[in-house]
């Protein structure tokens, strides 16, 4: 059976290429998702999604591998942003392709809020209708709602009546009335413009949706992008960053979100068969020590001025150990040193 289940077929090509490059290099290296997980730092249900196309990798966790195999990183770093521009523009046009889903919806929702079927203008016989008694007023003179000023209200009377008003009845002629709009007017008019209001307010919102920020489609670092976290409000670091300098000394580097994208390995050496290294976060003005293929028993300090930080490994099946992190002003300030039980020790220079 093979090792590794086929990619998706949806996957961009130049994706596919590029997480099929990191098979390869797991495969050279000979290691296990495990292995993998413990000496980059990173999950093995990251490692799983990002080797199986459904996540991309970001950029330190590919720094990590590239340190882990012995691969120049600058060529993987290279194919990884080609591949993250594809990845982008997948994901547009993913959201592009929703919000259209989501604007003719909005726009059939409205469709079912129609005017109602206009009135006939005359009534039956093909007489008209008469009008309502006081359908009219005079200016300054508040008339029925929705009816303008004109003039005064004037009793219905029988048409033949309304005859007699300019005979010889004595009576003046009749005064021309203004008609009222019919209630079904004045609601296909309040309806059309609701639905006006509401459309142009789903689109607005569609336009603001697909012309914001870039980053908006890169979630964020738990889906697996690569983009530079933003700053926390009020402190002026990254977020998830907890510390900085001197609050950082004597604490754990990952859970302080001092590792990942924010790390860099400042100084190596070997002792014996372990592999040691000087660990440097630039945004937490930090250093820690960290040593890999190592066995139970053996230790790595830290040292930074007067300060120590050791970590030791002491359970059976471990291959690594850090140490708490010591504040730094630069990665030059901090010395690694290795104490292996099978006798040899050693530091960084």
């Amino acid at each position: 059976m093979p090792r590794w289940k086929a990619l998706p077929d949806e996957l961009d090509p130049q994706v596919k290429e590029f997480t099929t490059q990191l098979r390869r290099l797991v495969d050279r290296g000979g290691l296990s998702v495990a292995a993998l997980s413990d000496r980059t730092g990173y999950s093995r249900t990251s490692w799983e999604r990002y080797l199986g196309g459904r996540l991309l990798a970001p950029k330190g966790a590919i720094v990590a591998l590239a340190e882990v195999t012995g691969t120049d990183p600058v060529h993987l770093t290279t194919m990884w942003e080609l591949a993250e521009r594809a990845w982008s523009r997948s994901e547009m046009r993913h959201d592009m392709t929703m919000e259209a889903i989501r604007i003719s919806r909005a726009r059939a929702a409205l469709g079912e809020f129609g005017a109602p079927p206009a009135t006939s203008a005359t009534g039956a016989g093909g007489k008209p209708p008469r009008r309502a008694a006081a359908s009219v007023a005079t200016p300054g003179i508040a008339g029925p709602a929705g009816v303008s000023p004109t003039i005064p209200p004037q009793p219905a009377a029988p048409d033949a009546d309304r005859r007699d008003r300019g005979g010889a009845g004595g009576r003046g002629p009749a005064v021309p009335r203004e008609p009222m709009p019919p209630g079904g007017d004045r609601r296909r008019r309040l309806t059309m413009f609701l639905a006006g209001v509401v459309g142009v307010a789903v689109i607005v919102a569609g336009v603001l949706f697909l012309t914001g920020d870039g980053d908006h489609g890169k979630r964020n670092q738990g889906t697996g992008t690569s983009a530079t976290p933003s700053a926390t409000a009020g402190t002026g670091l990254p977020a998830g960053v907890k510390c900085a300098g001197a609050g950082c000394t004597g604490k754990d580097a990952e859970a302080m979100g001092c590792s990942g994208d924010l790390v860099t390995t400042a100084k190596t050496a070997a002792v014996g068969a372990v592999t040691l290294e000087v660990r440097y976060s630039r945004t937490c003005g930090a250093a820690w020590g960290r040593i890999t293929g190592a066995a139970r028993g053996d230790s790595v300090r830290v040292t930074a001025g007067t300060v120590t930080e050791r970590g030791d490994i002491t359970a059976t099946g471990d291959t690594i150990a850090y140490t708490p992190m010591v504040a730094v002003k630069d990665a030059a300030a901090a010395k690694a040193c290795a104490t292996l039980a099978s006798g040899p020790a050693g530091c960084t220079s």
